[in-house]
C-alpha cells in the first residue's frame, strides 16, 4: 500500500486552516501543520487518526524553520497572513516576504504542488496597504514557484469568522449600526466551501499557475449584509450612514479598547467592491471550476451562529 501523501499547511490552526486540515485528513493525507505556536494548536490532532496530523513550529519570517517544515512534503499550502500590522507582524514581512519564503522552500524541497491563499481584491493599485501586500505576495509566489495555484476567497463566513461576528457584537452593543461604505458590493463565501476548494487544489484538480476567485452565491451591498446581521440577531437598530472621515477617526485607538474594532486600512479595503470577476467565471476559475457547484448561501449558515447576539440567545431562535 502506498504511503499517504504528506501535505504541509502553513497557518493551519486558524479559521480556514482548521477546516482544511480536517478535509485533508478525511481524504487520507498525512498533514504537517506549521504554526508559530504548536502548543495552541492542539485542537487539530483529534481531526485525524492517531499520528495523522503533526504539529511543527515554523515562522514564515524564519527561513530555516520554513525549510524544515516543507521537507519531504508532496504539497505545500500557505494560509499564513496578517490582516493588520502589530509588533513584528508587518504586511511586507508576512504577506510578501513570508509568501516568497514558503514558495522558495517548496520549490527547493521538490514539492509537486504549491497552493497559496490570497484574498479577493488583492491589487497592487488598491487604496488598502493590506490588499497591495497580498498582490505583491502573489507576484513573489508566481516568480518563485511558477506552477503555484492561487486562491482568492471573498469575505469568509462561518462560525468563528471575524466579519459577521464583529457586526453581531456591534448590533448587541451599540444603539445604532454605523455604516461607512454602505454601497460597496461583497460576495461572502462559506469557510467550508473555501476549505473544499483548497483541498481540490491539493488533489491536483486546479490548473497549475492559475488564480481562482472564490465567492459565494450572494452578492450584496455592505448595508444589506448589516441588515442581515440585525435580522439574524433579532435586533432593531437604526443604520447610520457616516462619511469615511468619521470612520477613520473611529478606527483610531482611543484607549477604550486594546485595539480598534476596525483599522483605517480595513475601512479603505471596505470601500472597494470584492466580487468574482466576469473573466474568472468565463475561464472557470471559480468554486465551480474546483468542483463546488452549489456553494452554501448566507441564509443557510448565518442564523446558526449569530443567534448568540440575540437579546435572549438561543431562546429567540426557538420561539421565532
Amino acid at each position: 500500500m502506498d504511503t499517504p501523501q504528506l501535505v504541509t499547511v502553513f497557518g493551519g490552526s486558524g479559521f480556514v486552516g482548521t477546516q482544511l486540515v480536517q478535509a485533508l485528513a478525511r481524504a487520507g493525507h498525512r498533514v504537517r501543520v506549521a504554526v508559530r505556536r504548536p502548543d495552541l494548536a492542539g485542537h487539530l490532532r483529534p481531526l485525524g487518526a492517531v499520528g495523522q496530523i503533526q504539529l511543527v513550529q515554523a515562522n514564515v519570517r524564519d527561513t530555516a524553520s520554513v525549510a524544515a517544515a516543507v521537507r519531504g512534503a508532496g504539497v505545500v499550502v500557505n494560509l499564513a497572513a496578517t490582516g493588520h500590522e502589530h509588533g513584528k507582524q508587518r504586511f511586507r514581512a508576512i504577506n510578501v516576504a513570508g509568501a516568497r519564503r514558503v514558495a522558495e522552500a517548496a520549490r527547493a524541497a521538490g514539492a509537486g504542488r504549491l497552493v497559496h491563499m490570497s484574498v479577493l481584491g488583492a491589487d497592487a493599485a488598491s487604496p488598502s496597504a493590506f490588499a497591495r501586500s497580498r498582490a505583491l505576495g502573489e507576484a513573489e509566489v508566481q516568480q518563485a514557484f511558477p506552477g503555484a495555484v492561487i486562491c482568492r476567497p471573498a469575505v469568509i463566513f462561518g462560525a468563528g469568522d471575524t466579519f459577521f461576528n464583529r457586526l453581531g457584537w456591534l448590533a448587541r452593543t451599540l444603539p445604532v449600526m454605523p455604516v461607512f461604505s454602505g454601497k460597496t458590493r461583497l460576495q461572502p463565501v462559506y469557510v467550508g466551501d473555501v476549505a473544499e476548494a483548497l483541498s481540490a487544489a491539493v488533489r491536483g484538480e486546479a490548473k497549475p499557475g492559475r488564480v481562482y476567485e472564490l465567492g459565494g452565491p450572494d452578492v450584496e451591498t455592505y448595508r444589506a449584509l448589516v441588515e442581515r446581521v440585525l435580522a439574524a440577531a433579532n435586533r432593531r437598530r437604526p443604520i447610520l450612514a457616516l462619511p469615511g472621515a468619521i470612520g477613520t477617526l473611529v478606527a483610531l485607538p482611543l484607549g477604550v479598547l486594546p485595539r480598534p474594532l476596525v483599522t483605517p486600512d480595513q475601512l479603505r479595503l471596505l470601500s472597494v467592491d470584492t466580487v468574482v470577476s466576469a473573466e474568472a467565471v468565463k475561464d472557470k476559475r471559480t468554486l465551480a471550476g474546483l468542483g463546488i457547484g452549489a456553494p452554501r448561501p448566507l441564509e443557510a449558515v448565518l442564523p446558526f451562529y449569530l443567534w448568540r447576539f440575540s437579546p435572549n440567545g438561543q431562546f429567540d431562535r426557538q420561539t421565532a
